[in-house]
């Protein structure tokens, strides 16, 4: 998904060994083509995720739901996430990275495939089945890949190669909306006068089924393209890896069990919280410029899409910034900055409200990976067990966007984004008050 992990750093060079002065490789000899495969995945996962964003305002299109109901893209999207992500790691921990990939890739294109006989249908139940079935396929990806990346080569070149991969996930957030405004979108709005004319010549119907059609062929050609993936990396050798760490470090680790360390559990919970803001505010923009500023859909789609422009720099910039200023400071000011920022959308709608979410997008780059990096840390040997369950709470984008949806109907797009704000308050009261271990809650 377009949620980072890391942090996207410069080129990448050579790294050299301290001790010995010898240049170590960015990727090993050998193990080139398995690289470039999986480093493939950072940018077709992020595909989907964004995507639902152009969903969500064509199913309210098509089927003529409420902003309530076209939430549940999201709370599909999402529970596949939160459902498969725990399963997803025990088969690879026994099957290995190759397997848990390209049942990964498999699962993801059968469900864009379903695009098509959900179409033919014409009901809502079954695209969010085929959302779910996309999302439990992406739940294996994003659970193999940045590991898989970090062990094939050095560890001293590690960061530099899992930047390196992690760099093709927003162009894949870019592709897609520039993709699903311009093909899913017709460009056609119909006013009150216009829909009882269709309605009296018996052709609104003929009109809300194409417009339901219109995101079959993107699917269609996505899920094509996965599962031609999925062949070529069936076919191609794989190193054995291992273990991410030992039993015998596992035994020596003598420190609280993990719903006793303060700072995590904190951490799963801001990442609730942070992962349903982001989701629920990119999820909204559409509607609010819709709303708000007479724009039609495309122009709308493209100003998403300048939202993610905006996340990307803000990913090079906070990487920079972090040289200088501890995460946890950093955290919180930018929370704050969201919290307010979110507030004037909701309380000043029209274009000074959609130029607040677009520098939303900016301040929200680097709360994901920098929650993730302070949760685990100090954890020993149950830092998988701990990053795994903070992944899992990604599921806060599957229940806070609905929630944003229901005030959104009841008071207006705009009021709705008092919800991110809200959310937004509680990453920053993380960050300041409950973000660092006490040494007792160190692995020993």
């Amino acid at each position: 998904m377009n949620i980072p992990v890391g942090s996207i750093g410069s080129e990448p060079r050579p790294s050299q060994n301290s001790k010995k002065g010898i240049a170590v490789p960015l990727v090993p000899a050998g193990r080139m083509l398995p690289f470039f495969l999986v480093t493939a995945l950072f940018f077709l996962w992020a595909i989907p995720n964004n995507l639902n964003d152009i969903l969500i305002r064509q199913f309210m299109k098509s089927f003529e739901i409420n902003r309530l109901q076209a939430g549940l893209v999201q709370s599909a999207f999402y529970l596949g996430y939160f459902l498969l992500a725990l399963p997803a790691g025990q088969i690879m921990r026994r099957a290995g990275y190759k397997a848990g990939i390209v049942m990964g890739l498999c699962l993801y294109g059968v469900g864009c495939i379903l695009f098509w006989p959900a179409a033919i249908v014409g009901q809502y139940w079954f695209f969010l089945t085929a959302l779910f079935v996309i999302a439990s396929g992406l739940s294996f990806l994003e659970t193999a890949a940045s590991s898989f990346i970090v062990q094939i080569g050095p560890l001293e070149s590690a960061e530099q190669r899992l930047n390196l991969s992690q760099a093709f996930n927003p162009v894949g957030s870019i592709t897609a909306l520039l993709v699903g405004a311009r093909f899913i979108f017709s460009g056609v709005q119909l006013n009150k006068t216009q829909v009882a004319a269709m309605q009296a010549a018996g052709k609104y119907q003929d009109y809300l089924r194409s417009e339901t059609l219109r995101v079959v062929v993107p699917y269609i050609i996505l899920g094509a393209i996965v599962l031609f993936w999925a062949v070529l990396i069936a076919r191609t050798p794989f190193p054995h890896l291992g273990l991410d760490y030992t039993s015998q470090e596992a035994a020596g680790d003598h420190g609280p069990a993990l719903w006793k360390r303060r700072h995590f559990v904190f951490a799963v919970l801001a990442q609730f919280l942070y992962v349903g803001a982001q989701v629920s505010a990119w999820s909204y923009m559409i509607p609010y410029v819709l709303a708000y500023t007479k724009t039609e859909e495309r122009s709308a789609g493209y100003l998403l899409t300048g939202a993610l422009v905006a996340f990307t720099i803000g990913r090079f910039t906070s990487t920079w910034l972090l040289k200088f200023v501890p995460a946890s400071q950093l955290l919180a000011a930018f929370a704050a900055i969201n919290a307010a920022i979110c507030t004037v959308a909701a309380l000043r709608p029209g274009w000074l409200g959609v130029g607040c979410l677009i520098v939303n997008s900016f301040f929200m780059s680097m709360m994901y990976p920098t929650i993730f990096a302070l949760g685990v840390k100090g954890l020993g040997s149950r830092t998988k067990t701990g990053g795994a369950c903070i992944v899992m709470s990604i599921v806060g984008g599957a229940l806070l966007t609905p929630i944003m949806g229901k005030v959104a109907d009841m008071a207006g797009v705009s009021l709705g984004y008092l919800v991110p704000a809200v959310c937004f308050v509680g990453v920053a009261l993380y960050a300041w008050l409950g973000s660092q271990p006490e040494a007792e809650e160190l692995a020993a």
